[in-house]
């Protein structure tokens, strides 16, 4: 496995394994202890494991951390997904930038997004599960939800959205979610 920098967001990660193959399937280590602290994030600083099921053309997103933030390990451990990290960080370098990855249960590959960055994907099959690891535990009264259809992120959605939740579609645009509240 090794670790590799996204340098369009500041601190971001892909953890790329390398599979054993044959003629059953494959093997492959999807977290490595060592090769995360390589890069200086703690490996034991991860308290919840989740995972999410989505149908082709679902959209998840885009979600943030209020407060302290919330950093994840995101893998699309069967199907594949169109992931989206934007960086939200006032003081990080690459404030602002959007990147986007594809991710899917073929390459096993990890994405490790810094607390401060908003997430969201799009389910590319039928069905996509993706895993993710997270360094907080959940307080629902930090959740920010991020329009995924805002115009000023301007995110190109590689299919027809089939369904988002009621927040998702509700959500406000960027400039509104990250409004100081009085």
């Amino acid at each position: 496995m090794k670790a590799v920098p996204v340098p369009e967001i500041d601190g971001a990660y892909l953890f790329e394994p390398t599979p054993h193959a044959d003629r059953r399937g494959f093997f492959s280590r999807t977290f490595d202890r060592d090769v995360v602290a390589s890069v200086g994030i703690d490996p034991d600083g991860f308290v919840q494991d989740s995972l999410s099921r989505s149908r082709k053309g679902v959209i998840r997103g885009m979600h943030l951390r209020g407060g302290a933030g919330e950093a994840k390990l995101v893998r699309c451990s069967h199907g594949a997904i169109f992931d989206v990290v934007v960086d939200l960080r006032p003081d990080s370098p690459t404030y602002r930038n959007v990147k986007t990855f594809e991710l899917s249960g073929d390459t096993q590959v990890s994405l490790y997004i810094p607390a401060g960055c908003a997430h969201g994907f799009q389910s590319l099959t039928d069905p996509s599960d993706v895993s993710y690891r997270i360094d907080r535990a959940h307080d629902p009264e930090e959740d920010i939800t991020i329009s995924y259809k805002d115009p000023e992120l301007d995110i190109s959605w590689p299919l027809s959205v089939t369904m988002v939740s009621d927040r998702d579609e509700r959500a406000p645009s960027l400039g509104e979610a990250l409004k100081p509240t009085r």
